[in-house]
């Protein structure tokens, strides 16, 4: 077979079904084999959308995502992608072409040092440099990129290793020697997380994206509801928790409940479940949660006492760990008093807005979210309308929250829905825009149109950076440097694209356009012209601790 053969080949072993990407001289010989291929092939507008696009499929699916593209820029484009993955343990990977092998180094044409950009924003990257290996290098990439702490895997192949030939052999026993993720709990450490456990009054579970990742949402449930403790999840922990259930603190952190942050600060106990204390929830970092003790379950080591250092750290995966810790605690915590303190900050400090004439960005989503019944898969982009999303629909599910937790990547959520109506083509995708966020990767409506993929947009359009505007506004004298937009006509924008556009600019229009968009066998831009300066709200300034919140009401 030749490298391009094997590469396809490879591809179909693994169960790959879907591929974003874009072509070029470099991937010539590979694009060619993927001519007469059974893949579903997404051509994409940019090859950041390939990324985004694959992310969105993997995190959806749970499965690798795969995009492709050629050399130099069509590799450095996907690099906001890769980035975007590895920040949020996503598994991916990502195939450039590269010049020919014996001109690598001369600064060819196109060729860019595709394995040393990516190094620090990869899992493992590869430079195929013999056809011979790249067998073993599909298959070590693939257990790399879905194994342990999931996250981004690259393959560089120079366009000559395509076109060569070698007998294909098939790596049946996969051995990485200095490749071992630990999946369950040392026990002992289990037995004293048990006790800690037994003997708290106050204890929170804080539940990270480690619960989507290893499929753990209804252990959380169970070892939520045996031993009664709230439950607070982060940004990409959405989903992992009911919260329509009653234990269920919704967000915590900057732009988290005022109850889950309360909590957090009161708490005696921090069962933390696949998350990683990262500066968004913590806040200060030295009055974090001064009154407790932490409990610490990662399958990634180096995550743990990486910010806060934890009295009890747990290395394995999740979903195992928690059935371990479940049977080990004999003796449930008596939380009956803490559970009364909890429900009367959810009484006195409720996530509200104040609603009028106007059109409330809140109201929208709360809109979307009754009129999928909240069983929609919602994405977002970056800023306000990322916060929003996480504030007021109300998810059940895990993975049907798809959002840029760590790089907060503007342009994600288009192309990421994208990937995730190819990944779950029976459901409903909706992305959670705003009118800046969206212009990044709005050439993707052209992939959407093309393919079939369904996707509907709800754009709150405020005419400003909105996020970046609140921050002007809070803390910088309401001085809007370079914030304010000047945009297209979204309507004609989707129309020219052979999409359909609604406007919408009246309160008592909204749910109408959602309910037509949601019967439109067709991409749809709805654009929502909101209250302009709302904001985000509750919301902890830099610096601060998560119990010193501003603005409880937008």
């Amino acid at each position: 077979m030749t490298g391009a053969e094997i590469i396809i080949e490879c591809l179909k072993r693994e169960g790959v079904e879907a591929i974003f990407g874009y072509p070029g001289g470099n991937v010539l010989p590979l694009f060619d084999k993927l001519y007469d291929s059974d893949f579903k092939f997404i051509l994409t507008r940019h090859e950041q959308g390939a990324a985004h696009a694959a992310d969105g499929y993997a995190r959806v699916t749970g499965k690798p995502g795969v995009c492709i593209a050629t050399s130099g820029p069509g590799a450095t484009n996907l690099t906001t992608g890769i980035a975007n993955a590895y920040m949020d343990s996503i598994p991916l990977v990502a195939i450039t072409g590269q010049v020919k092998s014996y001109v690598i180094g001369n600064d060819a044409f196109q060729e860019a040092d595709v394995t040393g950009i990516t190094r620090p924003i990869t899992k493992h990257n590869y430079l195929v440099k013999e056809v011979k290996d790249l067998v073993r290098i599909f298959r070590e990439a693939f257990h790399i990129a879905s194994t342990g702490r999931p996250g981004p895997v690259v393959i560089d192949i120079p366009s000559d290793i395509q076109q060569q030939e070698t007998e294909f052999v098939w790596v049946q026993n996969l051995e990485i020697r200095s490749y071992k993720p630990t999946y369950f709990g040392h026990p002992g450490q289990i037995k004293k997380a048990a006790k800690f456990i037994s003997a708290s009054k106050k204890p929170v579970i804080y539940a990270g994206g480690g619960i989507i990742i290893s499929a753990a949402s209804l252990e959380l449930k169970e070892l939520a509801e045996k031993i009664q403790t709230p439950v607070t999840t982060t940004l990409l922990g959405l989903g992992g928790f009911d919260e329509k259930h009653r234990l269920s603190l919704g967000m915590l952190g900057m732009h988290g409940t005022a109850y889950a942050n309360h909590a957090i600060m009161d708490s005696d106990l921090i069962i933390a479940v696949g998350a990683r204390f990262d500066d968004r929830v913590t806040g200060k970092l030295d009055a974090f949660a001064p009154h407790a003790k932490i409990i610490h379950i990662d399958i990634d080591p180096s995550s743990i006492s990486k910010n806060v250092k934890v009295d009890i750290p747990i290395v394995g995966d999740c979903k195992n760990v928690l059935g371990q810790l479940i049977k080990e605690i004999k003796k449930p915590p008596d939380t009956q008093e803490w559970l009364k303190t909890i429900d009367s900050w959810k009484r006195k400090h409720p996530l509200i807005y104040k609603d009028g004439d106007k059109i409330k960005p809140q109201y929208v989503i709360e809109q979307i979210s009754q009129a999928t019944k909240g069983e929609a898969i919602i994405t977002t982009e970056v800023g306000q309308n990322q916060m929003w999303a996480a504030q007021w629909y109300k998810y059940s599910h895990p993975r049907t929250f798809v959002s840029s937790g760590g790089l907060g990547t503007m342009g994600f959520g288009f192309p990421a829905a994208m990937g995730a109506k190819v990944g779950c083509p029976g459901k409903i995708v909706f992305d959670i825009a705003g009118d800046g966020s969206i212009q990044m990767n709005i050439q993707e409506l052209a992939t959407c149109v093309c393919n079939k993929i369904n996707v509907k947009v709800a754009i709150l359009n405020n005419g400003y950076l909105g996020m970046v505007r609140q921050w002007q506004e809070l803390f910088y004298k309401k001085r809007y440097a370079h914030t304010c937009l000047h945009n297209p006509d979204f309507v004609k924008l989707a129309e020219s694209f052979g999409a359909v556009g609604i406007r919408v600019t009246k309160k008592e229009e909204v749910r109408a356009a959602i309910d037509k968009a949601l019967s439109i066998d067709n991409t749809v831009f709805i654009d929502f012209h909101i209250e302009p300066e709302e904001n985000v709200f509750p919301m902890v300034p830099a610096g601060e601790a998560i119990n010193r919140m501003i603005g409880g009401m937008a």
